[in-house]
């Protein structure tokens, strides 16, 4: 192992212990072949799933799992209409378990995503009954300050540029707010915007139900 993996290991491993002070469950796996195993030892054939939008999920194989035809998938991409994504938006609140990554995670164990439509960090905060996040070490920060920022810099303007929004950050490549000054909201007027909702998840009530895995690699933005 090289001394930057070494090194890597070693504050994904104090994230999770920490996470596991928020009582989150939290896993260290070395790769997403890895997390792909996790993941089926933590979820049951046939059970209902669902997530949220997510490239992690898909560059981990996460996504080819959820869509082997093994479990009840809500798959809100099979919407063809504006009201039917809505309505399995909606069912997602009754799944077993919901899949999604985080914008960030704090090596103090803290959870900061932030959302335009709010079905993913509602879902997160309440509803199914287990919620896997997978997270690779790109997303790792010291704090909810270094986490904000990765945010108006990496994965806002990243996700706009995929959605071809018309935002301030796809054609500049971070938020207006970085540039105008402000706080943690400020940011663009643009209809297409994606920074609407702000959560921060610290310790949870109800132990275990966040089930967080950190990989040793790269994934999503």
């Amino acid at each position: 192992m090289t001394p930057i993996k070494t090194i890597t290991k070693m504050r994904l491993e104090k994230t999770a212990e920490n996470l596991r002070n928020n009582n989150m469950d939290a896993y260290v796996v070395k790769d997403s072949s890895e997390a792909v195993e996790l993941v089926k030892s933590l979820i049951t054939e046939g059970e209902t799933i669902s997530c949220g939008g997510s490239e992690s999920l898909k560059e981990s194989g996460i996504m080819d799992l959820m869509k082997s035809g093994k479990y009840n998938f809500l798959d809100r991409s099979l919407g063809k209409t504006r009201e039917e994504v809505e309505e399995i938006y909606r069912q997602t609140y009754f799944c077993d378990t919901y899949f999604s990554s985080s914008n960030a995670v704090t090596e103090n164990g803290e959870l900061y995503n932030v959302d335009g439509n709010s079905n993913r960090v509602s879902a997160i905060c309440y509803g199914p009954k287990s919620v896997i996040m997978i997270c690779g070490y790109n997303k790792l920060v010291k704090n909810i300050d270094e986490a904000i920022l990765r945010v108006k810099t990496v994965c806002a303007p990243a996700n706009c540029v995929r959605l071809n929004s018309e935002t301030y950050c796809a054609a500049k490549g971070e938020c207006k707010s970085l540039v105008q000054g402000g706080d943690m909201p400020s940011g663009c007027k643009s209809e297409d915007r994606v920074c609407c909702n702000y959560m921060v998840s610290a310790q949870q009530r109800q132990k275990g139900r966040i089930k967080f895995i950190l990989v040793e690699e790269q994934l999503g933005y």
